[in-house]
């Protein structure tokens, strides 16, 4: 099939299933004009390809975990756990990092709360929404 027919069977749009290509994600032969050509068992890998983009993946990591796909083995599939663990802890960081990021934006916008009450007491500024007009 040609690429156009894997974009609209698998939603992915063609500049993406060239950036796959581009990457090593995904592999296509070459008619004699030039064009791409996929097999169906492309449909499956680029659905694949796109859960691992969906659980925050990158290309990179994903180009790693691909051997476990591609050539079965329990040293592939030890190999490709011990990646998604990294990953997930990964992920576990960076939600926590931006919870204690959102929890001092909290205490930011009550001390802005609290000085804005304070100045409306002291003095006659105009609102946001009189400024805006």
């Amino acid at each position: 099939m040609r690429i156009g027919d894997l974009a609209a069977q698998t939603g992915v749009s063609v500049r993406s299933l060239r950036y796959y290509e581009e990457q090593g994600l995904l592999v296509s032969t070459r008619s004699q004009s030039g064009q791409r050509r996929y097999t169906d068992n492309e449909i499956a890998r680029v659905r694949f390809i796109q859960r691992l983009y969906a659980a925050g993946l990158s290309s990179r990591t994903i180009a790693e975990l691909l051997p476990c796909v591609d050539s079965p083995t329990a040293q592939n599939a030890d190999a490709a756990w011990e990646q998604l663990h990294e990953e997930r802890d990964r992920i576990t960081q960076r939600i926590d990092e931006l919870a204690r990021a959102r929890d001092a934006l909290d205490k930011l916008i009550d001390i802005n709360r609290e000085h804005r009450a304070r100045l409306g007491r002291h003095t006659d500024i105009p609102s946001a929404a009189s400024i805006s007009r």
